[in-house]
């Protein structure tokens, strides 16, 4: 492997073993392509970015101005007809929940992106050590084989983990510029870019209800503000029929046409609601994890404390400490990855809900 994925992984996950064993966050991660001459980037820092330059969100922006200016053309017009109107009124207000539609959904490619590559990058290092951990357990197993106090089975066992694990390291860092190479794009960098990660921060605590979130979907989640403008439109063609000089007929079609449209709403809220509801619990069963996941941490930690004062009081192997010492950095390794995966529920409600709940999105 080339130097680069090597400096990536030594700088990405070496400070995870005691400070995420607290829960705390660990220094700067660094994703780095080469050396020198780098992008260097945070969390924020990247979601803001992608969010400046990213094509859907400029996309989006692009055809709100449109309807904007639609809008004011109508309104200028003195002979445009009120369903002209109502229906320029719409498109922008369609286009403005399309657009931050289009920001959740940047935040959450950016940030999977971001945390995809930052956990590889752990995975790289832990399966660094435990490859160098085989083959401390192979050259064991071996001078007891040639002692005559093991068996040619334990030392086959020995050589076929190590086998794994080199291959699960070498897949890993065959994985990790292809990861950092999609963050790029999400960014809108050029290809080839070198990427500095700083480790992400802590995820924020859930504090918004459920029912509060659920309040104002028509407003704010795309499909439903277009079935809240059919309904509305519908409405306005009834009142517009209601009238002497217009046929029964069109009145009761525009009639049937909101009972269609009201009621196609009404499914669209109803299954909006329930997706914001699993959400919300997918984010409460994420933030549980990693309460575990610290306490696992925790610990192997102390476990490795003991096995290290073992060793100094010569009652414990070298290969023990460095079997703990795996162990703690799997499970420092897990913290990380249930935080991430606190993060990732958070953009997932934040796109069901319509409501930035990560607090990335400025």
């Amino acid at each position: 492997m080339n130097r680069s994925l090597t400096l990536l992984t030594l700088a990405l996950v070496l400070p995870l073993l005691s400070a995420q064993a607290q829960g705390a966050q660990p220094p700067a991660l660094q994703a780095q392509a080469q050396p020198g001459a780098q992008t260097r980037l945070t969390l924020p820092g990247a979601v803001a970015r992608a969010l400046a330059a990213g094509a859907d969100v400029s996309s989006a922006r692009a055809t709100l101005q449109k309807a904007q200016a639609a809008l004011r053309a109508a309104r200028a017009d003195p002979t445009s007809l009120i369903t002209t109107l109502t229906q320029a009124e719409q498109e922008v207000t369609g286009q403005t929940a399309a657009l931050d539609a289009a920001k959740l959904s940047t935040l959450q490619a950016t940030l999977n992106s971001y945390l995809a590559a930052s956990e590889t990058a752990g995975r790289i290092s832990l399966n660094a050590a435990q490859v160098a951990l085989d083959e401390r357990n192979l050259a064991i197993a071996r001078a007891r084989l040639a002692s005559r106090v093991a068996t040619a089975l334990e030392v086959s066992r020995a050589q076929n983990s190590l086998n794994s694990n080199r291959q699960e390291l070498a897949d890993a860092r065959a994985q990790l510029p292809v990861q950092l190479a999609s963050l790029a794009r999400v960014l809108g960098l050029p290809a080839g870019t070198p990427l500095s990660l700083a480790a992400p921060p802590a995820p924020p605590r859930l504090t918004a209800t459920v029912a509060g979130l659920q309040s104002g979907l028509e407003r704010r989640l795309p499909a439903l503000v277009q079935a809240a403008g059919g309904a509305a439109f519908a409405r306005l063609q009834v009142r517009l029929a209601s009238n002497d000089y217009t046929p029964a007929r069109t009145l009761q079609d525009a009639q049937v046409t909101l009972a269609n449209a009201e009621r196609s709403l009404q499914d669209a809220q109803a299954a909006s609601a329930t997706a914001v509801r699993d959400a919300y619990r997918a984010v409460q069963d994420a933030q549980a994890r990693v309460t575990l996941a610290r306490e696992q941490a925790a610990n192997a930690q102390t476990a490795l404390t003991q096995a290290q004062a073992r060793l100094k009081a010569g009652t414990a192997a070298a290969v023990e400490v460095q079997q703990a010492q795996v162990q703690a950095q799997q499970a420092a390794l897990g913290v990380t990855q249930a935080q991430n995966g606190v993060w990732r529920a958070l953009a997932a409600l934040s796109v069901a809900s319509g409501v930035d709940v990560t607090g990335l999105v400025k």
